[in-house]
């Protein structure tokens, strides 16, 4: 295949090297996708068959105008001879670039992150595409040169359009390659943490929980900030690798308190997790079917969220709404239910804290009652630390919304609640209370609820229901709106007041048209790009 003169060769490493760049640049939302997937291969073609999931299409409509333009543009410079295939060539630079500006502007939430690891796989995945194009396009040439047929000459670069169609194997194969060097720079990376933690005197609070764990995690810190030192991971860094990049880049010497946020997908994560920093006290924020489809099963949920349980040395602190799956536990454990006469408003959460015979009233700004659910939590791990109820309440005063986790906005008049960040069941009852509370039109935006496993069609369905009476309801997507739409139906709903919008731009558009001062929106759940 290599038998071809040195200005042939030229072409080859010249058309190759540039289909390789612009067809990357069309990988690169993929790549992102796998990335918020865990860089598993497995979980990107389930991605890729979800129902109604537009991906396979997209880039199927793609090879198909590739190809039909590159043979258009072939044929229009037919007088150029051989070069006319080179002209047919741009068809794949044209559209590999609208392609991926489409892409950007399709993004919700999932952008690829280019972090060490993502930039050597994307890197990685450039090297599988250069090379496999250049084989191709050198084998397209050759067999050019051999057959000497004026017609295979003249559209000989028109089969590189069946690249978009491997878009998925090969991201994959470059994740699979990767991972033979990722696995153990991972490893070493999460023992240096390890040791790191194991070397130091600070006191480890795991907090857990199927949601919840950003919020009281952030509650918590701003409590304990009040008489310690605190180092907690940031944002949603709840895997191994986020809780060793928190520890490896802290100078430990300078805290008294580290507190770790751990997520779990899988069966094996939380103990994978207590075992890189055993916790003194965990903090368990509530059961619900988040993750089941992972799961399997709410047993497997509550058997895995309970490993933090049992990892405690000190304390286990259980949120009431869990504490009954954890009652024959044998490690010390005590139930959150330090609140009581909860006044939820649109200025903030009102609720009595208590302790040791004393009690006070306090006002924090979060909303809705499942904040004082979550400052309960933050408040026993406070007071087995020894703190005083008047420092436990002037921290809970000071706490500050949580980006996406009900967050209250004004823009122009009109009142705003963003709770985007991947929200369940137990939130999403929470959120519509707190959007009922304010005056004017109340409307909310949603696509679904996600990660339920068998019980994401019911749930979805139920949550239709719950959105009965709002005075307008916009649901955004395809994958999960139908149930939803059943259930709204099906409850009494007025299907005028419900609209669709197949992404979150254009739910905005709808809503420039009903919005007027006064009125409250909330967005439920903002799906990243690996639900739609």
């Amino acid at each position: 295949m290599f038998f071809i003169s040195p200005a042939k060769t030229a072409e080859c490493v010249a058309v190759a090297a540039i289909f390789s760049i612009f067809f990357c640049v069309t990988l690169l939302r993929v790549a992102g996708i796998l990335q918020n997937l865990g860089y598993s291969p497995k979980k990107l073609f389930l991605w890729a068959g979800k129902k109604n999931n537009p991906a396979l299409l997209r880039q199927s409509l793609l090879t198909m105008l590739c190809a039909l333009s590159s043979a258009v543009l072939s044929l229009a410079f037919w007088f150029a001879g051989e070069w006319a295939a080179v002209a047919g060539a741009a068809a794949f630079v044209i559209f590999f670039a609208l392609y991926a500006v489409a892409d950007k502007k399709a993004e919700k939430r999932t952008h690829a992150s280019f972090t060490p690891r993502f930039t050597r796989l994307y890197a990685l995945l450039f090297f599988i595409v250069a090379v496999l194009a250049y084989l191709c396009v050198c084998l397209l040439n050759f067999a050019s040169e051999v057959w000497k047929n004026d017609v295979f000459t003249l559209f000989r670069y028109v089969p590189l359009a069946i690249f978009p169609l491997l878009s998925l194997p090969l991201t994959a194969l470059a994740c699979v390659i990767s991972f033979v060097v990722e696995a153990p720079l991972n490893n070493s990376y999460v023992r240096k943490a390890e040791k790191k933690l194991s070397a130091s005197k600070l006191k480890v609070i795991a907090v857990t929980g199927s949601y919840g764990k950003t919020s009281v995690k952030n509650i918590l810190s701003t409590v304990l900030s009040q008489k310690f030192s605190v180092l907690s991971t940031p944002r949603s860094y709840n895997t191994p690798a986020g809780i060793a990049l928190t520890l490896n880049g802290s100078d430990l010497e300078k805290y008294d308190i580290f507190i770790a946020e751990m997520g779990a997908r899988n069966v094996g994560d939380i103990s994978e997790l207590c075992k890189i920093c055993p916790p003194n006290i965990s903090v368990l924020t509530g059961i619900c079917p988040q993750h089941l489809e992972t799961f399997k099963t709410l047993e497997n949920i509550v058997e895995e969220k309970g490993k933090a349980i049992a990892a405690a040395s000190d304390l286990a602190v259980i949120a009431p709404d869990a504490f009954e799956y954890y009652k024959d536990c044998e490690a010390k454990k005590v139930e959150a239910d330090c609140v009581r006469d909860i006044v939820c408003g649109t200025d903030g959460t009102a609720f009595t804290l208590f302790h040791g015979g004393e009690e006070r009233r306090v006002k924090i700004k979060l909303l809705g009652g499942h904040s004082a659910t979550n400052c309960a939590l933050a408040a026993e791990v406070a007071f087995a630390l020894g703190m005083s109820l008047d420092e436990v309440c002037s921290g809970l005063e000071k706490c500050e919304f949580i980006a996406h986790r009900l967050e209250l906005m004004q823009s122009e008049g009109v009142y705003v609640l963003d709770d985007g960040y991947n929200s369940n069941v137990v939130g999403a009852r929470s959120a519509l209370a707190a959007l009922r509370l304010f005056g004017g039109s109340k409307i909310c935006v949603t696509p679904g609820l996600v990660e339920l496993g068998v019980l994401e069609e019911s749930e979805n369905y139920a949550l239709g229901g719950e959105l009965v009476g709002l005075d307008c309801v916009i649901l955004v997507g395809e994958t999960l709106i139908t149930p939803v739409k059943e259930g709204y139906l099906d409850g009494g709903g007025d299907p005028q007041k419900l609209l669709t919008a197949p992404d979150l731009k254009a739910a905005e558009e709808l809503l420039r048209g009903v919005l007027q001062k006064g009125d409250c929106v909330l967005f439920l759940n903002d799906l990243p790009d690996i639900y739609v």
